[in-house]
Parts: C-alpha cells; sequence; structure tokens
C-alpha cells in the first residue's frame, strides 16, 4: 500500500460546554420554588484549529504538548471515535488504538467473553480470535482469571487484557495514549518489547505522551501540540528543546507569582544593618535573571550591599540553600573560604557562582547573610527567594553526585 498512513486535511474539533444559569442547586429546590430557570448558554470550547499534518506510513511519531493542548483529542480523532467538526481524516491501512485501554469491557462479562467482543469490535473474526486466544490471556497474565467477570479484576488485570487484545490484533497502524505504564515494572517491559516489535517491523505508530525521553528513545518525529494547533514539527530532539523552552518560560511566570508567596510567608530578617543587602538576584552564565534551572546548569547569586557605618572587624559574606523542609543542602561563607572582602566604596556586589548545579529535581529556598568576622550579623535574610530544579533523570536525595558505573558480566 503505497502513500501515508494517516492525513488530516484542515480538521478542527470543538466541544459544547453548557451552563444553565440559575441558583437552584437540588431538585427540591427546582420543585418547591416557583421560580423560573434561565435559558441554557451554549458555549464551544475550540480545542483543536485547522490541523493539517501526515504521518508517512512505518515510522514512529510522537504528539507531545501541555495539558489540555489537544493531544489526546487528536489521537481519538484518528481513531473515529470522534468525528471533525471540519476537515477531513483519512487513515490508511488496519489501525489499532491503546487508548483508554478496556474502554470497551463489559463489568458483568467474564475476560474470556470481553476478549471476543472486543476483538470482533477491532476488525477480527471469531476464527481469528481462537487463534490468538491462548496468546492473548498468557501475554496479560490472567490464566487463573480469564472466566471471571472484569468487575473482579483489579485496574492492572484491567488494563493487561485491554492492552493484550489491543496489540494481539495485528494492526498496521498503532495509536497509543499514556498507556506504557500499564501494570506492574515486569508487564511494563513486555509492553515495551512489543512497541519495539511493532518498530521493527515497519508499522506506523503514533504517540501521545509527557515521557519526553520515550520521544526521544522511539520516535522518529515529534509533533508539539500548542491550543489546539501544531506549533512546530521535526527531529524529536529539536522538538523536545523548544517544547521544554517554552514550558520553562511559563513556570517562569507561575514561579515568580508562587515563591513571592512562600518567602513573604517564611522569610525571616535580622541585624543591625551596618551593612545591608540591598537586592539578590539569581543569574544565568550570560547575565540574565531566571528562577528554574536545569541540573548541571550554572547559577549565579549576586547580592548587591550598601555599607552604612564601616565595620571595625573584616566581613563575611555568606549563602544556604535549603530544601522545601528546610533541610540545608549546602552553606558556606567568604571567612570559611579565606576570601577578604574589602570595603572601598559604600556599594558593592558579591556573586556565588555555581558552575554546574548538581541539586536534583526540586525547589530550593536560599538564606543570604553578610556578618562580621566573629559571626555578628549585620543582615541575615532567610529564604530570600527561591528557585527550581529541573532534570529528566529522577533520583532522589539533594544532589547529584558525579559517578560512573562499572559492570562485569
Amino acid at each position: 500500500m503505497s502513500g501515508p498512513a494517516i492525513e488530516l486535511s484542515h480538521v478542527s474539533k470543538r466541544f459544547k460546554r453548557t451552563i444553565l444559569k440559575s441558583n437552584y442547586v437540588t431538585l427540591k429546590d427546582i420543585l418547591l420554588r416557583k421560580r423560573r430557570i434561565a435559558p441554557k448558554k451554549e458555549r464551544f470550547i475550540e480545542v483543536l484549529n485547522d490541523i493539517s499534518l501526515t504521518v508517512p506510513r512505518g515510522k514512529t511519531v510522537g504528539i507531545i504538548g501541555k495539558n489540555g493542548s489537544g493531544k489526546s483529542t487528536l489521537l481519538k480523532l484518528i481513531a473515529g471515535i470522534y468525528r471533525p467538526d471540519s476537515g477531513h481524516i483519512k487513515v490508511n491501512g488496519k489501525l489499532s488504538s491503546l487508548i483508554e485501554l478496556g474502554a470497551g469491557f463489559h463489568p458483568e462479562f467474564t475476560g474470556r467473553e470481553n476478549v471476543y467482543i472486543n476483538g470482533i469490535l477491532l476488525g477480527l473474526n471469531k476464527s481469528e480470535i481462537r487463534e490468538r486466544f491462548d496468546q492473548i490471556v498468557r501475554f496479560a497474565e490472567l490464566e487463573d482469571f480469564i472466566d471471571m467477570p472484569v468487575r473482579t479484576y483489579s485496574s492492572g488485570m484491567y488494563m493487561r487484557l485491554g492492552f493484550s487484545v489491543a496489540v494481539h490484533v495485528d494492526p498496521e497502524i498503532l495509536l497509543i495514549d499514556e498507556v506504557l505504564a500499564v501494570g506492574d515494572e515486569s508487564f511494563g517491559h513486555k509492553c515495551k518489547e512489543i512497541i519495539r516489535q511493532f518498530k521493527a517491523s515497519v508499522k506506523t505508530i503514533v504517540m501521545v505522551t509527557h515521557d519526553m525521553s520515550a520521544v526521544e528513545r522511539w520516535c522518529d518525529e515529534a509533533i508539539w501540540l500548542n491550543k489546539g494547533e501544531v506549533a512546530d514539527r521535526g527531529e524529536p530532539r529539536r522538538i523536545i528543546d523548544r517544547y521544554r523552552e517554552n514550558v520553562k518560560e511559563d513556570e517562569e511566570k507561575i514561579f515568580e507569582v508562587t515563591h513571592q508567596v512562600g518567602t513573604a510567608l517564611m522569610g525571616k530578617r535580622w541585624g543591625d544593618k551596618q551593612i545591608e543587602i540591598t537586592e539578590v538576584k539569581l543569574l544565568t552564565e550570560a547575565g540574565e535573571e531566571q528562577s528554574i534551572y536545569n541540573i548541571g546548569e550554572p547559577t549565579i547569586i549576586e547580592m548587591t550591599y550598601h555599607v552604612h557605618q564601616r565595620p571595625s572587624q573584616a566581613v563575611a559574606f555568606g549563602v544556604g540553600i535549603f530544601t522545601a523542609d528546610n533541610i540545608c543542602c549546602y552553606g558556606t561563607n567568604t571567612d570559611i573560604e579565606k576570601i577578604s572582602v574589602p570595603l572601598n566604596k559604600e556599594e558593592g556586589k558579591v556573586r556565588f557562582i555555581i558552575k554546574e548545579n548538581t541539586l536534583i529535581e526540586g525547589t530550593y529556598f536560599l538564606d543570604v547573610a553578610v556578618h562580621a568576622e566573629d559571626g555578628y550579623p549585620f543582615d541575615y535574610i532567610q529564604h530570600q527567594t527561591a528557585f527550581a530544579i529541573r532534570s529528566s533523570v529522577k533520583d532522589v536525595g539533594v544532589c547529584r553526585l558525579f559517578h560512573e558505573w562499572e559492570i562485569e558480566a
């Protein structure tokens, strides 16, 4: 079969949101009161707007984007679960979808009965289902439960059976929506092996996921949806970097508001202000202000100070980095590190430069201080500001230690 596997031409989809304008909240209110209910007011939510794209045959394409960007709706349109309000969709080949696994199962029917029903809905005849039945059940690891009603299944058992049926219909096109983590870790490995086999056999795969590492590992191309439109598409690494940059910009705006609230509630300040810290900035290596950093990225803490009265003792500037649980991750000062700070002018700046920030993913609070050599505080600001670290590696602890692994098989 020639031509692309999937073609979308100027596809749009919106959903109707109906709001009942009334003060009534219960059926009793409606029955007992004589007040008339105002007419329903219809509003529409535009989910996808004028989407045109093709998916080449035999390619694996990842669709990424924020929640509400239209990713799952797009997959359901391709699967035929939804109809577009405008535009055309053409699917060239036998299609199976891993969307809302087990959505077609009847809770009162047994697993066996649901396998036959779902198999027929996905295009198999009874003899084809009989041929594959044992393989479906074995893959789902439900040999001892297949003749029990699926309402007695755990959510993991339910999802495993749905996944197994979907992948054993031998589709030419496979749609996947955030379902590769069904079941336990062992079953997850089997799911990924199935996807690997599909890809190796040059089948077409379209996956929706928030797992960027999966997009990099599996996909030939990535499509970034933003507010119902295709923001960009192309080589996965480039698209993921663009998407993450967009997410980072939005997070910066949200983080700026939320951490201001947090520091206002938690921060304390003390000292006699002979020397006052007048401003603290978090900077990038290029000198731009920033609140969210990727792990390993340089981080600069810049303190601006004003000398109101020159102290008789030597002066030290210090920083302390704390977790949201107030655990100290690291603290130091110029006195500990034998660095002298001359006070030749009334104004000055001190920069604490972290060349490679190895804190693990999370939110951190920053204490800053200037004090005398004997520890007498001139200005100490607790939780003066906050910053966040983002990482694709989900390790635990406080910081990521430089390390390597050696394995002898």
